[in-house]
């Protein structure tokens, strides 16, 4: 008989009936799964890249994936992702999503493209280098472009975009992980963290309280297997973040004697919306950095004019968007300018499974989507209360943070830590990396602080070595080196 013989007997049919209701009765919203992730039945690898990306000038073994997962069937609400299998023994390697911040910036041209992918942007666009140092050393690595409208991720409903704010983003990202994970379902036993920097210390708490609270309840949620994260220089809480930029501007004389006084005099930081006299104040310290990186004030600033840069904002605390880059063989400062030139090749956007044209504000791909910030709904104020709940949770926390960051200053990180009021396990001491003070670490707990010497904002960017033995440690348990 030609074809596959699905079913012996009627009893076998009856059997997957009564299955099938019994999964619907103890999983009631089993029906609303499906429904919105029907884009997500088909099998991952029709998701795999099984061509090299244009301009790779390097071929290691690197198992690859990228395309779109729906998070909203009805609105037409999709983000898009891109997936590396983990170096060696992917079976046995926990699963890592990253998350970049802005709110606006992408993760693929951040944290996959420049910072801690296995591929990484050549200068000029004109391809891509493998990096040595990346992360998938020791994980299988998730990027995401969240929230919608970031990137190539998208909705084919505009009003969408006017509701931005931090819980719709940790209820996409949630939906995202929910449903990516019914694509890849061998995933859905590994341990699995979370990873970010900037204003995904955010998007991070927020996405791991909303995993913890659902895994509460096995009838109407999936349980996701999470185990900790790890955030770098975070946007955490306003009061400490920008007493804490504040004051580091002063300390690493960035401003004068008298912007200081003025911006103490007339700042308290305790409101949500600063008077003029402050705005005023704070623009002046936002003015000294435009001749240099406030995002890694020691570091060359770059030239080249951004067609994706951020201005002042001083109500909302963006601006000047200069980023860096460490180019093999050199540093480059300008490399947001390389991935765009290089993410907006129809080429790559092909190999990539990128779709430019549906439901976009603009169909040119932005390192930072500067519609994305001028409309994203600044609600929550403090993470604070959020981290005093997952800490009692259980769960493994790591911040870290580089400290020639000026924008979320390593002062303001530890002002906030010391404000949750932990118990001290391990006092401030170094760590170390190929003979070298790496940075100095403390304890806490339920939380470990780490900083990096010598690294701004972006930490895997500026110091690779350091941050891949920064990850190690936190993934394995095994500790930083506190002596050469």
């Amino acid at each position: 008989m030609s074809g596959v013989q699905m079913f012996s007997s009627a009893s076998d049919m009856s059997t997957l009936i009564i299955c099938f209701l019994s999964l619907y009765f103890f999983h009631p919203n089993l029906m609303s799964i499906i429904k919105a992730s029907d884009i997500n039945l088909h099998s991952y690898e029709s998701d795999r890249i099984v061509v090299n990306l244009p301009g790779q000038t390097s071929n290691p073994s690197i198992s690859q994936f990228s395309g779109y997962i729906t998070v909203n069937e009805d609105h037409g609400r999709a983000l898009f992702y891109w997936f590396f299998e983990a170096q060696s023994q992917p079976s046995k390697k926990p699963l890592l999503l990253w998350l970049n911040g802005g709110p606006g910036c992408s993760s693929i041209g951040y944290g996959a493209a420049v910072e801690l992918g296995p591929l990484i942007v050549d200068k000029n666009g004109a391809g891509l280098l493998h990096n040595t140092y990346s992360w998938y050393q020791e994980a299988n690595l998730l990027f995401v472009e969240s929230p919608v409208g970031v990137g190539f991720s998208y909705t084919n409903t505009s009003s969408d975009l006017t509701k931005l704010d931090d819980n719709f983003v940790a209820e996409d990202a949630y939906k995202f992980l929910v449903n990516w994970l019914q694509r890849f379902p061998q995933f859905n036993s590994h341990d699995f963290f979370i990873a970010g920097e900037s204003y995904a210390g955010h998007y991070i708490p927020q996405l791991a309280e909303l995993v913890i609270d659902r895994n509460q309840d096995k009838t109407k949620y999936p349980f996701i297997n999470l185990k900790g994260f790890i955030v770098g220089n975070p946007e955490t809480d306003d009061y400490y973040d920008n007493k804490g930029l504040l004051e580091y501007a002063w300390s690493h004389s960035v401003i004068s004697d008298q912007v200081y006084d003025k911006a103490k005099q007339t700042c308290t930081f305790k409101e949500s919306v600063w008077s003029d006299e402050c705005n005023d104040a704070i623009s002046q310290v936002y003015q000294e950095y435009k001749e240099i990186d406030i995002y890694n004030i020691y570091a060359p600033a770059c030239n080249i004019k951004s067609t994706s840069s951020l201005d002042v904002d001083s109500e909302v605390n963006f601006f000047l968007k200069q980023r860096k880059m460490r180019i093999f063989g050199g540093y480059d400062p300008c490399y947001s300018t390389y991935a765009e030139e290089y993410f907006n090749r129809v080429d790559v956007q092909a190999v990539l499974h990128a779709d430019t044209k549906v439901g976009k504000t603009n169909e040119k791909w932005k390192v930072c989507n500067d519609y994305i910030l001028g409309r994203y709904n600044m609600t929550v104020f403090s993470i604070l209360p959020v981290y005093t709940k997952l800490i009692k949770g259980g769960l493994k926390i790591w911040v870290y943070s580089g400290d020639t960051d000026g924008r979320l200053p390593v002062i303001g990180t530890r002002y906030w830590i010391e404000a949750l009021g932990l118990p001290l396990k391990s006092g401030w001491h170094s760590w170390y990396h190929n003979d070298q003070v790496g940075g100095r670490i403390v304890e806490y707990e339920g939380l470990t602080m780490v900083t990096v010497r010598g690294a701004g904002h972006l930490v895997p960017l500026n110091k690779p070595t350091e941050a891949l033995s920064l990850i190690h440690s936190f993934l394995t348990g095994e500790h930083l080196p506190t002596s050469r």
